[in-house]
């Protein structure tokens, strides 16, 4: 039993024994609910019906190849940013003609790698990227098809770090540069220039920004169309936040796909979503063991044997996350801690001064929302082996990543015994 008032966020692990399942699979370990993620993608295609609609999925939230195998297998296609998450989406059965290859600085490689594949779409972020495309796919005699990304110039509302849609941030172009490619796309015969593509952040809880982003887009388009421009394609990215502590409120599958309704109401086009943390954060979490309890001058410290390397985000984004003791109920005191991990810097941090039954060395917390931008960020800092995952589905679970080895961590390191000249 889970001593929390958050027991109802938690319904997509009810099936499952979480002590049982960290003694059996050890700690710390990424749990995925199979049912939670079904869910949410479910809400979005019911909401969407009716349109010429697909959601492609941003990898980089969660590349777990079960989790894009269960993606994949409702109809998500996949939003990708590198060759190697190209190579996960296609070794999970998604296909090609589903998947649009985003990003800023995308490799001659990579791009070799996407029209090869045959992806359905790339989203060019600059006039270079856009001279690379032209060449490449020239070679092979094809003709690309790409969208522009244009910069709304829209402020997000959220975490600095997660903002992609204002001029300063170094992603897509302006509308004046998006024009003048609309308008003399004769000069790259080998793309085909047919489409518009924004994404102006992530962990948007507030709509105002994203109505004000597609009404900017749907004034392009409208403008571009009018010039004779044909627009097949409109991705209005993602960016949709979740709740990760009380007070933040998601904002619904309908009323997101109502704002996209209105702004694009008579486009006769394909209407794509690159939804990635809204369908994933809150059906994962990461169960860690109390290594121990110290009591500092001024702190007190609960020290976890989860650490920074695991799960990133609150270091890199004073990211908030709500933190669970799990097992019997008893009626232990509430201490206040700072919990942490091992890991040798002050900013190994999971959070401060934060309110929790006593904890003993031994007992078992869930770090709740870390489905999304957990596993994917891991490292193996300090020489720490990367966690295992699960994925839980009803009261059955499956390992989906095995826990990495120090044989395997190191695999790749050699001596220094074969010298070469550079």
């Amino acid at each position: 039993m889970l001593e929390t008032e958050l027991e109802a966020t938690l319904a997509g692990f009810a099936g499952i024994d979480l002590a049982a399942l960290a003694r059996r699979e050890g700690t710390p370990l990424y749990v995925y609910s199979a049912d939670a993620i079904r869910s949410r993608l479910n809400a979005l295609q019911l909401a969407l019906a009716g349109l010429d609609a697909g959601i492609c999925y941003a990898v980089k939230a969660n590349s777990n190849g079960a989790v894009l195998r269960l993606l994949g297998g409702m109809g998500a296609g996949a939003d990708i940013v590198s060759g190697g998450e190209l190579r996960r989406v296609l070794l999970a059965g998604i296909p090609a003609d589903r998947i649009v290859f985003s990003g800023v600085g995308k490799s001659a490689d990579e791009i070799n790698q996407a029209l090869d594949a045959g992806v359905a779409r790339f989203n060019l972020e600059s006039r270079a990227e856009l001279d690379l495309l032209q060449t490449l796919a020239s070679k092979r005699g094809i003709a690309a098809r790409a969208s522009v990304r244009i910069n709304p110039d829209v402020d997000a509302l959220t975490h600095a770090k997660i903002s992609t849609g204002k001029s300063e941030n170094k992603f897509g172009v302006s509308f004046d540069e998006a024009r003048k490619w609309f308008d003399k796309r004769a000069r790259w015969p080998a793309v085909q220039l047919d489409g518009l593509h924004m994404h102006i952040g992530s962990q948007i809880l507030n709509i105002e920004p994203i109505r004000q982003a597609l009404q900017r887009m749907a004034a392009l388009w409208r403008e571009l169309d009018a010039a004779g421009h044909a627009i097949a394609s409109i991705d209005v990215g993602g960016g949709l936040g979740v709740r990760y502590r009380e007070g933040e409120q998601a904002i619904s599958a309908e009323a997101y796909v109502a704002e996209i309704r209105m702004a694009l109401d008579g486009f006769k086009g394909r209407i794509l979503l690159e939804p990635g943390r809204w369908l994933l954060a809150e059906a994962g979490m990461l169960l860690s063991r109390v290594l121990l309890e110290k009591h500092g001058e001024a702190r007190r410290f609960l020290v976890l044997d989860a650490a920074m390397n695991d799960l990133l985000r609150p270091s890199l984004y004073d990211a908030w996350h709500d933190i669970l003791r799990v097992g019997v109920a008893d009626a232990r005191p509430q201490v206040t801690y700072d919990v942490v991990g091992p890991v040798c810097e002050t900013g190994d941090t999971f959070a401060v001064g934060r309110d929790l039954p006593r904890c003993d060395a031994g007992d078992l917390v869930a770090i709740l929302g870390a489905g999304a931008y957990g596993a994917s960020m891991a490292s193996s800092y300090n020489s720490r082996p990367l966690p295992a995952e699960v994925l839980v589905d009803g009261d059955r679970y499956a390992v989906v990543r095995r826990r990495q080895t120090f044989d395997e961590m190191i695999a790749g390191e050699q001596p220094a015994n074969d010298w070469r000249q550079a």
